[in-house]
């Protein structure tokens, strides 16, 4: 064997090596997800059955969607009068903040290759939360740990998903309500970030904001003017805050 084949043999096996510790250290963080968006995916599933949709819209809008709280919402959609304008403003009214996640990841996401048009399409709150804040091993690739765990999340939406719409017919009780899920999942998840922060500003200025908001524009359409308005208030403060936060860390 040359010396040339030789060497790219031995890339070619620490490539795998990189790629093999990339996903053992992304997994471990994704196994809350996995409980959270199992349960989720299998009350969207059971839902969408007991509207009277196959599994296999819940199994495609998964794979093809996958974002939770817009997902619930077309449930509605699809059974009402086709009106795409309508689809379109509460898409971008219930997924806006997403906007603001892509512009935080913009740095992650630079030198990442075709991994980053699946890490943008596969960006949701928990993916989000995990790749921002994840402190990635040394031996580990970056590219590949995002990877990891934005596909990790999107099977376990996909798994709950289809499993909830095949097993759906067999449930026997009441499912009304089940759409209130998604909201106690958002109140889960603020809950979690409230404990694990020692100084809580950022949090209680959002929650100002977003209940000015609502008094003022109304229920169904303050989530924009909310979202912008917390993020300029976020960044106009964002010296203060962190100042505020490098002298607790201290």
């Amino acid at each position: 064997m040359s010396k040339l084949s030789e060497t790219a043999r031995a890339s070619g096996e620490n490539k795998k090596g990189i790629i093999k510790r990339s996903f053992k250290a992304a997994f471990p963080n994704t196994i809350p997800i996995f409980a959270g968006f199992c349960f989720l995916g299998l009350t969207y599933g059971i839902y969408m059955n007991v509207s009277g949709f196959s599994f296999i819209y819940p199994m495609i809008m998964s794979l093809t969607v996958f974002a939770g709280s817009m997902e619930f919402v077309a449930v509605g959609m699809l059974l009402g009068t086709f009106n795409p304008f309508q689809a379109f403003i509460m898409t971008l009214m219930i997924n806006a903040r997403h906007l603001f996640y892509g512009i935080s990841m913009l740095d992650k996401y630079k030198g990442l290759g075709l991994k980053k048009i699946y890490l943008i399409f596969g960006m949701c709150d928990e993916s989000f939360s995990i790749n921002y804040t994840a402190d990635i091993p040394d031996d580990a690739d970056k590219g590949w740990f995002m990877f990891f765990v934005t596909a990790l999340n999107q099977f376990y939406w996909f798994l709950g998903s289809t499993l909830g719409g095949i097993f759906g017919s067999l449930i026997k009780f009441s499912t009304e309500g089940l759409d209130f899920v998604m909201t106690a999942m958002f109140i889960v998840i603020f809950m979690e970030q409230w404990m694990k922060d020692k100084q809580h500003i950022s949090a209680i200025l959002g929650l100002g904001v977003s209940l000015v908001c609502l008094i003022i524009f109304g229920a169904d359409n303050f989530i924009i003017p909310a979202m912008l308005a917390i993020v300029l208030l976020l960044s106009v403060l964002k010296k203060p805050l962190e100042k505020t936060k490098g002298g607790e860390t201290a």
